[in-house]
């Protein structure tokens, strides 16, 4: 691991890595004598106290021992008067930096990891978690662990701008720092998803009638999202007889309007395209899914291009997984039998050409709020986007991350690896650029966006910046001329 990623670990990361082997554990009614000679033999600082089904109902720790039972209480009093109880768990699914924050905040040394089911799996000591992670990120991890409610959520996501900053002016690469922001949002989506559910079931609303996936969408699917984005994102919903769609599709619509609602109040803004789960044409089952895609490569419509481009870039992150896996499979089929669309999809491209004028200069924004600026997702990022996915839709590559399908497009040798590493570069550069100015402009009161002020920088970097577009500009216009057989 490079000393980047190390640094980056702590939030990318699982509890799994931390963990220590579980402590004892024992019965509530085992006899305290017995349970401190189980400790004592099994040299460790504490035990859990399990209830009859093996989940964890307490823990007894050194200070337990101190606080209540030296001088205090009886040897053959029950091991359950003197636990703490109830006692705070980590799911073993849980990521390091939620669980080392939670620690910090109760003020609590030792946290059971447990299963599904509450029995314990391992034991997370904070000493060695924070060992995890730098000393100059634990104000970061306590901003980032709040609790599970929506005002902890909208924290969580409100702390991304400190933590982006940090590491960035830490010296980790920007492409990383997007990634990291990614997975913290999509565990801000499983939380909202798995706290919402819990809520309708207690509320007498039941449990979904069929199981779902949820998909992210767009740029959160391939895992390059910025700091304030807003909300791609649909259900593929299990099988069920079309008799039973009306009760089992409305029980959905009405919770996909809740969960969208619930993601634009902690911080995720309503998609003004209507790319959400709450919205008929982003649900559906297997099958319709497929139809979808169908449908859109048959018609090829503009409204269809643009869907395309965001849907295409789907990942799971909550419920089973199968059924995007096998969305991802019928999807080369599809793309093989329409190539007209692959290459209508490449020809829509024309218009992210990249901003460079006749003499070589960037083209900024002449007047307005954004003089001097330059958009870089639309006239950098996007067209690097668009490009590879075309080129890994016709070959099959089922990674959806950028970088990945750049890697695994220079493996089969679709990409010559020197121009696969100017290009990671030139990407590496624009993400820069953008997250950069998006720090900037957050820091000082300004709406963030993507557009980056290229008046102020230095002639170096704007050289390298040029270097950059001009890189992905080629890049893309070549792909494109690949689809179309046309050259613009």
């Amino acid at each position: 691991m490079n000393a980047a990623s190390s640094r980056t670990a702590i939030f990318t990361q699982g509890v799994i890595v931390a963990m220590a082997p579980p402590p004892p554990a024992v019965a509530p009614d085992l006899p305290l004598d017995q349970a401190l000679a189980r400790i004592a033999a099994a040299r460790h600082s504490s035990l859990v106290v399990l209830d009859g089904s093996g989940a964890v109902a307490g823990i007894l720790t050194e200070q337990d021992i101190a606080r209540r039972v030296a001088f205090r209480m009886a040897p053959e009093a029950p091991v359950s008067a003197a636990m703490t109880a109830p006692v705070l768990c980590v799911r073993q699914d849980e990521h390091l930096y939620r669980a080392v924050g939670l620690m910090r905040h109760h003020r609590i040394r030792h946290m059971p990891v447990v299963d599904a089911a509450g029995r314990p799996v391992g034991m997370l000591h904070l000493d060695a978690a924070l060992a995890a992670a730098s000393a100059r990120l634990t104000d970061h991890i306590d901003a980032l662990a709040q609790d599970d409610t929506p005002e902890g959520f909208a924290a969580t996501k409100r702390a991304q701008a400190g933590l982006a900053r940090a590491l960035l002016d830490d010296g980790v690469a920007a492409t990383e720092i997007i990634g990291l922001v990614t997975e913290i949002n999509h565990d801000i989506h499983r939380k909202v998803l798995a706290g919402l559910l819990a809520e309708w079931q207690a509320g007498g609303r039941g449990e979904p009638p069929v199981p779902f996936t949820l998909l992210i969408l767009g740029s959160g699917g391939r895992g390059e999202s910025f700091l304030f984005p807003d909300q791609d994102n649909g259900f593929i919903l299990g099988p069920y007889a079309d008799a039973e769609h009306e009760p089992i599709d409305g029980w959905f619509r009405n919770f996909a309007d809740a969960f969208n609602q619930r993601l634009d109040q902690v911080g995720f803004p309503l998609c003004k395209g209507g790319v959400m789960a709450r919205n008929a044409d982003w649900r559906g089952r297997l099958g319709q899914w497929q139809r979808k895609f169908a449908t859109w490569m048959e018609r090829r419509a503009p409204e269809d291009l643009l869907s395309a481009d965001i849907a295409f870039d789907f990942r799971a992150i909550a419920g089973p997984e199968e059924p995007a896996e096998e969305l991802r499979a019928l999807l080369k089929p599809l793309v093989q039998r329409h190539p007209a669309f692959l290459a209508l999809l490449a020809g829509d491209e024309r218009r992210l050409a990249p901003p460079i004028s006749f003499f070589g200069r960037i083209q900024t924004e002449s007047e307005g709020e954004n003089k001097g600026r330059v958009d870089l997702k639309l006239h950098g990022t996007m067209p690097f986007v668009s490009a590879l996915r075309l080129l890994a839709l016709r070959q099959g590559v089922a990674e959806t991350g950028s970088l990945a399908r750049l890697a695994a497009l220079a493996a089969a040798g679709r990409i010559p690896e020197e121009q696969a590493a100017t290009l990671r570069t030139a990407f590496a550069v624009l993400v820069g650029a953008m997250l950069r100015q998006q720090l900037e402009d957050f820091e000082t009161g300004r709406r963030v966006g993507s557009m980056v002020r290229v008046e102020g920088m230095s002639k170096a970097a704007v050289a390298v910046l040029r270097d950059a577009l001009k890189a992905i500009g080629s890049f893309a216009k070549d792909t494109r001329a690949e689809f179309t057989g046309q050259v613009w």
